[in-house]
C-alpha cells in the first residue's frame, strides 16, 4: 500500500512536466502567431522553445506574473491543447488591458479567425500601442537573479510597465518597432 501511494504522489508532482511535455519542437516549429505586433510575435515563438524545455517555470511564471490560477494554464495546454505562446499573449493580453485571462481565451475560442491581431480588435478592451507596449516590456527579473534558468523571454512586473507606457503618452496604436 505505501508503494502505490509513493507512486501516486510522485506522478501528481511530476503531473506539470508532463502536462507541458505536449508542447514539443514540432510543435512549435509550426507554430504562427499574429499578434499585431512582430517583436511580440518572435517572443512567443521563443515562448514555445522555452516551455518546451522547462515547463514547470512556464506554469509556474505565468501564474505568478499574470495572476492565472495554474491549473487553468495546465488546462489550456493539455485539455485544449493550446500552445505556450498562445498561453502567454492570452493571459498577459488580459493584464495589459485590464480583463481576465478567462476573457482573452474565451475570445479567441469563441473566433480565432484572424489570429490575436483580430482577436483583440473584437475584445471590449481595444487595442492600444500602450497594451502592446506593456506586452513588450514585460520581464521577471528575479528568476534571472536566481539563476537557475533563463527567464521567460517576456514576463512580470505588469503594472509598472503599464504606467511606464502609459506616461509615454503613446497609446495610438500597435508598433512593430522592436524598440520601446
Amino acid at each position: 500500500m505505501k508503494l502505490s501511494l509513493r507512486a501516486l504522489l510522485l506522478s501528481l508532482l511530476l503531473a506539470p512536466a508532463i502536462v507541458l511535455a505536449q508542447q514539443t519542437a514540432e510543435r512549435s516549429a509550426t507554430y504562427e502567431v499574429d499578434t499585431g505586433d512582430a517583436w511580440v510575435d518572435t517572443q512567443l515563438a521563443d515562448i514555445n522553445h522555452y516551455a518546451e524545455r522547462y515547463p514547470d517555470a512556464f506554469l509556474d511564471e505565468v501564474s505568478r506574473y499574470a495572476g492565472v490560477p495554474r491549473g487553468y494554464i495546465a488546462a489550456l495546454a493539455t485539455t485544449h491543447q493550446w500552445q505556450a505562446g498562445d498561453i502567454y499573449f492570452a493571459c498577459f493580453w488580459a493584464k495589459a488591458s485590464g480583463q481576465t485571462c478567462r476573457d482573452s481565451v474565451r475570445a479567441f475560442s469563441q473566433d480565432p479567425e484572424g489570429g490575436w491581431a483580430e482577436v483583440v480588435k473584437r475584445m471590449p478592451a481595444k487595442p492600444q500601442n500602450l497594451h502592446y507596449r506593456a506586452v513588450r516590456h514585460l520581464h521577471a527579473p528575479d528568476a534571472e537573479v536566481a539563476g537557475q534558468r533563463p527567464a521567460l523571454p517576456i514576463a512580470g512586473h505588469v503594472a509598472l510597465r503599464i504606467a511606464a507606457a502609459a506616461r509615454s503618452g503613446d497609446n495610438t496604436g500597435p508598433s512593430c518597432s522592436p524598440f520601446p
